[in-house]
């Protein structure tokens, strides 16, 4: 790859892959009437592009590595209750929980029905907004709770709020990082649910498992400590994945934790940080995984963290910061500067191009893969204006149709429609169609930069702004 350059001091940070995780530490914040009492968030100041960065120090008071686990241990049930199943019955259609970044397939997509294209003239209507704090973190949905993350006031806080209201049913904070590097900073992670917990990764490095019931810490380890590892240039980004008995993560080393108590199981040799997740990739009755990091795509064994190959991706703004997605017993990657996509294929022990192309350059949030096509954002932050909106073949690398006026938005998958959040917070409904751009329905949603992929579940839309204001609002129904 020889992407072309850019000055560093021009560009916008990356830092949402968006993924899942915060950190630990204090005690909970107060709750008084439904409202957090958080400092420093009724009125968060706005952030230049060229506000230095603070100092990349670790968090002060750290507490002890891998605390040991509460008496009961995290249960691996499938997390439902007699009142709120995994899957709930909404008039006819079928709701399935999100609970965790890219939701339960990872892929970005979900099967939804029962809401409406047809959006009111005036907009959709606001159900509630909640001040979350400084950040990029995604929302996780359980069985009726929200949860997500923020930064005020030098700390970071883990919230569990009530899906109909938005109110508070428990929080967590600690001190942590901003990392406002050419970005507002604060967490990128999204909390992953899973069984009884939730585990969280904080912008600093700070990994914590929680109960869902109540918000009592089970476990936690700092990154920096724990891994050898110095704080990457926009903080720890990657969300949890779990795969059976263990957490991964990607951060610096690619390593597995025991979910139950986080013991270290393995760790990889240390590399340039990405700020992506790890995916699962199968063959021949392997199991594998694979991340993409700041030098390259890597795949390993999932058992022990083997290397199996490695191919050379190098970022030359040390951005790389999406999720590879596998394809039919392929691997897709895609970045930012000028780098863009490659499809690779395991053969003979060896990881080989398919096609690359500089067609599908997304900066910081993967494409969407839908019924053999792949939707995303082709382009940088720091050039919004001509940022496109862009349909490929994910076979051939063929772009089919193309739509710029978004900025670095996101997007998602419902129904075969694509839920799109343009960086202005405008939120926009289009056909998940590879035979052209067709619009059904806009509204106004939020307002400031909107960097983080939004969240359609129960017939509502969740979705934040870098400065942490959350809203839901209500679509209309079928």
């Amino acid at each position: 790859m020889h992407p072309a350059k850019m000055h560093p001091a021009k560009m916008y940070a990356v830092i949402l892959s968006a993924s899942a995780m915060v950190s630990a530490g204090c005690g909970h914040e107060s709750v008084e009437n439904g409202s957090l009492k958080l400092a420093g968030l009724p009125d968060p100041a706005p952030v230049e592009v060229g506000d230095q960065p603070p100092a990349n120090k670790p968090p002060a008071n750290k507490p002890p590595a891998n605390k040991p686990p509460a008496d009961e241990p995290p249960s691996d049930k499938p997390v439902a209750t007699k009142d709120s199943p995994i899957e709930r019955q909404a008039g006819e259609s079928t709701v399935r929980d999100w609970p965790n970044w890219m939701g339960p397939n990872h892929d970005g997509v979900s099967t939804e029905t029962g809401w409406s294209d047809h959006w009111p003239n005036d907009g959709l209507a606001v159900c509630w907004t909640q001040q979350i704090g400084i950040g990029f973190s995604s929302v996780s949905i359980v069985d009726g709770k929200l949860y997500t993350m923020g930064h005020a006031a030098g700390k970071e806080t883990v919230f569990c709020l009530d899906l109909e209201t938005g109110e508070p049913g428990w929080t967590h904070s600690y001190e942590s990082p901003l990392v406002k590097n050419l970005h507002e900073g604060g967490p990128g992670a999204t909390p992953t649910v899973h069984g009884d917990f939730v585990f969280t990764l904080g912008k600093g490095g700070r990994l914590i498992c929680f109960r869902r019931d109540g918000g009592k810490v089970v476990w936690s380890t700092e990154l920096q400590e724990d891994l050898g590892v110095s704080l990457p240039e926009w903080g720890f980004n990657g969300s949890p994945l779990i795969l059976d008995e263990m957490l991964i993560l990607e951060g610096g080393r690619v390593v597995a934790y025991n979910k139950k108590t986080g013991k270290k199981i393995w760790q990889t040799e240390k590399h340039r940080a990405g700020y992506g997740s790890a995916a699962v990739f199968r063959q021949a009755g392997r199991t594998m995984l694979t991340t993409l990091d700041c030098d390259g795509l890597r795949l390993m064994q999932a058992v022990d963290g083997a290397e199996v190959a490695f191919f050379p991706w190098d970022s030359p703004f040390n951005t790389n910061s999406t999720t590879p997605i596998i394809i039919d017993g392929k691997i897709f990657i895609s970045a930012g500067y000028n780098v863009g996509c490659g499809l690779l294929e395991l053969k003979g022990g060896e990881l080989e191009l398919v096609y690359s192309n500089r067609d599908m350059r997304n900066h910081f949030n993967n494409s969407i893969l839908f019924e053999g096509y792949l939707y995303g954002f082709d382009g940088n932050s720091n050039r919004g204006r001509t940022v496109h909106l862009k349909c490929m073949d994910a076979a051939t690398g063929k772009i089919l149709w193309q739509k710029h006026g978004f900025g670095c938005g996101s997007l998602m998958i419902a129904n075969g429609r694509l839920v799109v959040l343009a960086e202005n917070g405008e939120l926009v409904l289009a056909s998940a169609t590879e035979k052209g751009y067709d619009e059904l329905a806009r509204s106004a949603f939020l307002e400031g930069r909107c960097w983080t992929v939004p969240v359609l579940h129960g017939g509502r839309i969740y979705g934040r702004n870098a400065n942490g204001k959350l809203v839901c609002a209500q679509l209309p129904r079928e």
